[in-house]
C-alpha cells in the first residue's frame, strides 16, 4: 500500500511539470504569435488553453484525494498541499498566456507592438519560457538550488517591464493613447507570468525544506 501510496505522490508530481511543460510552450507561442502577427498561432494557443485547465483539475482531484485517503504528514503532505498551490499558479500562467495571444488575435491584421518596444518583449518572452521550464526541472528534481536561481531570471522580466514604462511615458511617445494601453497591458502579463513560475519554484523549496521562502511585495496578487 505504501509503495502505490509513493507512486501517487510521483504521479501528481509529474503531472505539475506536465503543466509547467504546458505552459510554457503557450506562452512560446502566444510571443511567436504577437512578434510575427500569427492568426494561426494565436488560435492555437486559445483553444490549447482549456487542456491547462483540465490538467489543473485532474491535479487538484488527484491532491485531494490523497488528503482524503492516505492523511500524509511531514513531507507528504507538504508535497500535496504544494501541488495545489502550484497548479493554481500554473493555471493563472496559462491563463496570461492566453491573455497574450488574445490581444494579438483582437489586432489582427495588425501588429500590436510598435517597432521601438519589440524587442523588450521578444526578451521578457523569452525570459519567461525559460523561467517555465525550469521550473518543470524544479518539480521534477526538487533541486533547492536551482529553485532559488530563477529569482534572478524574474528580476531581468522585472526590469524590462520597468523600462517599458519609461518608454511610453516619454513626451515624444508617438504611437497614441491605444497602443500604450496594450503595451502596458501586455507587460503586466509576461510580469505576471514570470512571478508564477517564482512561486511555483518556492513551493518545491517548501516541500523540501519545510520553510516558506520570502515574498515580494506584490508575488500573492
Amino acid at each position: 500500500m505504501r509503495e502505490a501510496y509513493h507512486v501517487e505522490l510521483e504521479q501528481l508530481a509529474q503531472h505539475l511539470a506536465g503543466m509547467s511543460a504546458q505552459v510554457a510552450d503557450a506562452m512560446e507561442q502566444a510571443t511567436t504569435a504577437l512578434l510575427d502577427t500569427d492568426l494561426a498561432l494565436a488560435e492555437k494557443v486559445i483553444s490549447n488553453d482549456a487542456k491547462v485547465d483540465d490538467a489543473r483539475a485532474e491535479c487538484e482531484e488527484q491532491a485531494y484525494a490523497l488528503l482524503a485517503l492516505q492523511a500524509p504528514v511531514a513531507t507528504d503532505l507538504r508535497t500535496v498541499l504544494a501541488a495545489i498551490h502550484a497548479a493554481e499558479s500554473l493555471e493563472r500562467m496559462g491563463d496570461l498566456a492566453l491573455h497574450v495571444a488574445k490581444t494579438a488575435r483582437r489586432r489582427h491584421p495588425d501588429p500590436v507592438l510598435p517597432e521601438q518596444v519589440r524587442t523588450y518583449f521578444a526578451q521578457m518572452g523569452e525570459v519567461a519560457v525559460k523561467l517555465a521550464r525550469q521550473t518543470q526541472s524544479v518539480i521534477q528534481t526538487k533541486d533547492v538550488d536551482a529553485a532559488r536561481s530563477l529569482e534572478s531570471d524574474d528580476d531581468q522580466v522585472d526590469d524590462l517591464h520597468r523600462h517599458l514604462f519609461t518608454v511610453i511615458m516619454d513626451k515624444d511617445w508617438p504611437h497614441g493613447v491605444a497602443a500604450a494601453v496594450d503595451v502596458t497591458l501586455l507587460g503586466r502579463f509576461y510580469e505576471r507570468y514570470a512571478d508564477h513560475a517564482v512561486s511555483v519554484a518556492k513551493r518545491m523549496v517548501f516541500v523540501v525544506t519545510g520553510k516558506m521562502p520570502g515574498y515580494g511585495p506584490d508575488e500573492d496578487l
